[in-house]
C-alpha cells in the first residue's frame, strides 16, 4: 500500500506574525498558543464563570497573549519542540536534541527526530517507539484509564498520539501489519473523535488485510462521514464482497456524487502529483489525490475493481 508520511503538515502562503504570535508553518506549533492561554487561566482564581469569561475576553482583546511561566523540565523541553515545529531544515533536529537533553521523557523530540533525522524505517520505528513510551511515562496509567476516549482533547495527550501514529505507520512499512492495525484501533478507542484521521489509515489497512468484518463495524462507527475515502471504501468493500451487484453500484454512485475526481486518477486518466497536497476539501480535487496515493493499489489488488469502475464511468459519461 502507498503509505502517506503521518505527520500534520506545514501551511502553505506568506508567513504573517499577528498581534498574538501565532506560530505559523507546522500546524503542531499552534499547540503553543492553547498551551499558554491553558496553563494562564489555570493560574487564576475566578469566583465566578463570568469573571473567567471577563478575564478571557480582555486577554483576547488586548491582542497580546503572555507566555506562561514553564517550570518543569518538561515544560521547557515542549517549549523547544513548539519552536522546532516553526523552524526548519537541521534547526529542527538540534532543537529536538536539545529538548531530549532537557527532559529525556519529551515524546515530540522523538517524534521530530523520526521525521527529520532518521535514515531508515527501522530507526524511525526505534525513534517512535521511544516516543510511546515517554508519553505512556508523562502521562500515567490513571490518564489511560480514567481519560480514554477523550484523547486529543487533553493538549498533554498529544504527543503520545504522534509518537504512536508514527510507530504504526513504521509498523506497517516492516510487515507488522496486524500490530500496527492493534495500534491504530487502539488510538480510536483512546480518541474515537479521531482528530488525526487514523479511521482512513486504518480503512484501507484493514481492506488490504481482508478484515472485512471488521471494515463494517469501522464504516458503522463512522457512519455519517461524507469524506471521499468513507464513500469510495464502502463502494469497494461491496463489490469484493458481492461483486457487481445493484447495492455496490449505488454505493459506486453516491461516491461519484462525493467526489466525481476520485475515478480519474484511480485508473491514471490523470497522474497522481509528485507531492500530496498540504490542505483538502469535502469534493475537492485535492481530496481525489490523496484517497487514490492511498487506495489505488487495494484498487489493483481487486480482481475486477477497476474494470468495473471504469465501465461504470463509462456509462455515466453516456448518459
Amino acid at each position: 500500500m502507498n503509505r502517506k508520511k503521518i505527520k500534520e503538515k506545514k501551511s502553505k502562503g506568506t508567513k504573517a506574525k499577528s498581534k498574538m504570535d501565532m506560530p505559523s508553518g507546522d500546524i503542531r506549533a499552534t499547540e503553543k498558543v492553547m498551551t499558554d492561554l491553558t496553563a494562564i487561566l489555570n493560574e487564576q482564581q475566578f469566583g465566578s464563570i463570568e469573571d473567567a469569561e471577563s478575564f478571557l475576553n480582555n486577554l483576547m482583546g488586548s491582542g497580546e497573549m503572555p507566555s506562561a511561566a514553564k517550570t518543569t523540565a518538561l515544560q521547557q523541553a515542549q517549549e523547544l519542540i513548539y519552536d522546532a515545529f516553526d523552524a526548519s531544515g537541521k534547526r529542527r533536529v538540534v532543537l529536538a536534541r536539545q529538548a531530549l537533553e532537557l527532559c529525556s521523557d519529551c515524546a515530540d523530540a522523538y517524534v521530530l527526530l523520526a521525521e527529520e533525522a532518521a535514515t531508515s524505517i527501522e530507526k524511525a520505528k526505534d525513534l517512535y517507539a521511544q516516543g510511546v513510551k515517554a508519553g505512556e511515562h508523562v502521562l500515567g496509567p490513571e490518564m489511560f484509564k480514567n481519560e480514554a476516549g477523550y484523547f486529543w482533547g487533553i493538549l498533554e495527550t498529544r504527543p503520545y498520539m504522534r509518537a504512536r501514529a508514527g510507530l504504526a505507520q513504521c509498523l506497517w512499512m516492516l510487515g507488522n501489519r496486524q500490530e500496527a492495525i492493534e495500534h491504530y484501533r487502539d488510538m480510536l478507542r483512546l480518541n474515537p473523535n479521531d482528530n488525526q484521521g487514523i479511521r482512513y489509515i486504518l480503512a484501507n489497512c484493514l481492506l488490504d488485510e481482508g478484515q472485512e468484518k471488521v471494515l463494517e463495524n469501522l464504516l458503522e462507527q463512522y457512519g455519517d462521514d461524507i469524506a471521499a475515502t468513507w464513500s469510495y471504501t464502502r463502494a469497494l468493500l461491496l463489490y469484493r464482497q458481492e461483486g457487481p451487484s445493484s447495492r455496490a453500484k449505488k454505493a459506486l454512485q453516491e461516491a461519484k456524487a462525493r467526489n466525481r475526481f476520485v475515478p480519474l486518477y484511480l485508473l491514471q486518466k490523470k497522474r497522481l502529483p509528485r507531492h500530496l497536497p498540504d490542505y483538502v476539501g469535502i469534493g475537492d480535487e485535492p481530496e481525489a489525490v490523496v484517497y487514490a496515493a492511498e487506495a489505488l493499489e487495494i484498487w489493483l489488488k481487486t480482481p475486477g475493481a477497476l474494470n468495473w469502475l471504469s465501465e461504470n464511468l463509462l456509462h455515466d459519461v453516456g448518459k
